[in-house]
């Protein structure tokens, strides 16, 4: 008995330090990420833009355009520091071994949609950023799954993502995907498909998925409502999202990668500095992330399930958090597990034009679950919006979720 206790023991120790070793020098997400594609300029990178940046409640900035010298680099990094905000640094502005290890630099940008062509490349550096700065984020964002498969480089998107997400061994998984919301065109259905895929190398492969959604008309890109900003980021949620990134936080110039794609402007602050309506949108949208982050950070996405207008609630939802819901709305449910053994549920209107007031039974005594309150983070008793009709009735404006926990 002894000998087996022994054995059991060394085997035990065996594959802890193998454990160890595999996660040596990885990046750990620490918390929810609210950032942005396009960084403010060189000669904007001062006290007051990063004031405003935080201001908005934006935790992380890519920086990935705005140094244009190493000295760039540093003065960012100061004001990072000033204002509570994390960077992804521009990576090419020195050599890999002197890339910046502050506290406030969380990694460095490889690249932007690489194919499979680029997964060697690509693999390299995040091993070296792993030898190099250990515990730092070696970051890069995948193509779309509405990018030709002759761009992507695989017989599949479902390939692509397993390739980079297991080949890479990377720390995050991140994408864009820009869904068009006009009576013309839907594209919310296929940002969902995307998003599934991401979900699922994500769980697979135990890491964090991040996604960037659109906020400013470009090519037949329309300009997005309040809502469609909001409907996008609580589908992102539902999803498990760990992350969300504002496409774009200032106007790409010329300068900028923009290229001439972007004549109307019209991303949160315009080429020329202004803020535009969609700066108090993403203030308000991120105030009610950073209250909602701690405890999104602490889930683990186990379904998503679809509830259309013509479909039987009660029989799609059997087995989760929910019972039932309203038959006849337009519904996205989230449903999670807690890390410490609570379940979770983010209900979601998917309807990006009008508002919902479903009848929700929980698949627990009422006075046993809870909302997780918007505005200040806290664990909250849930509310009855429309008391006087039968049944629990939850108010969800156009593109909104909440999320509630049971035990």
């Amino acid at each position: 008995m002894r000998l087996l206790l022994l054995l059991l023991t060394i085997i035990a120790l065996a594959a802890t330090a193998q454990a160890a070793d595999s996660n040596k020098g990885r990046f750990v997400q620490d918390r929810f990420v609210i950032s942005f594609w396009v960084d403010p300029p060189a000669n904007e990178i001062t006290d007051a833009r990063y004031k405003e940046i935080a201001d908005a409640h934006f935790n992380v900035v890519h920086g990935a355009f705005g140094p244009a010298t190493e000295a760039d680099l540093l003065k960012q990094i100061e004001l990072c520091k000033k204002y509570g905000l994390k960077l992804i640094a521009k990576s090419n502005l020195t050599p890999f071994e002197k890339l910046p290890d502050d506290p406030a630099v969380w990694g460095y940008h490889l690249v932007d949609e690489p194919g499979m062509g680029g997964l060697p490349d690509v693999k390299e550096k995040v091993a070296k950023v792993r030898e190099l700065h250990p515990g730092k984020l070696a970051y890069f964002n995948l193509l779309p799954d509405y990018a030709p498969l002759t761009w992507i480089g695989a017989k599949s998107y479902d390939e692509y993502i397993e390739r980079f997400a297991k080949d890479t061994a990377c720390d995050v998984l991140c994408m864009d995907y820009y869904p068009m919301m006009t009576p013309t065109a839907d594209g919310r259905d296929g940002y969902c498909n995307n998003l599934a895929v991401m979900r699922k190398w994500s769980v697979e492969c135990g890491i964090p998925h991040w996604n960037f959604f659109n906020t400013m008309p470009f090519g037949p890109h329309h300009d997005p409502t309040e809502a469609h900003l909001r409907w996008q980021v609580y589908t992102s949620l539902a999803y498990g999202s760990k992350g969300v990134l504002y496409f774009c936080y200032w106007t790409p110039g010329k300068g900028a990668g923009g290229g001439g794609e972007f004549p109307k402007g019209g991303a949160i602050i315009t080429a020329e500095g202004v803020r535009t309506r969609h700066y108090e949108q993403a203030k308000r949208i991120n105030f009610a992330l950073k209250n909602l982050g701690p405890t999104l950070m602490k889930l683990t996405s186990t379904d998503v399930i679809r509830i259309k207008p013509t479909d039987d609630p009660a029989k799609a939802l059997e087995g989760s958090p929910l019972k039932d819901i309203s038959k006849g709305g337009d519904y996205l449910i989230g449903v999670f597990k807690h890390q410490y053994g609570k379940r979770a549920v983010l209900i979601n209107n998917y309807d990006h034009n009008y508002t919902s007031w479903p009848t929700v039974e929980f698949a627990a005594p009422l006075d046993k679950v809870v909302e997780i309150d918007k505005s200040t983070g806290k664990r909250i008793p849930v509310r009855d919006d429309s008391p006087e009709m039968k049944g629990l009735q939850l108010s969800l404006d156009a593109g909104e979720g909440r999320l509630f926990l049971l035990p």
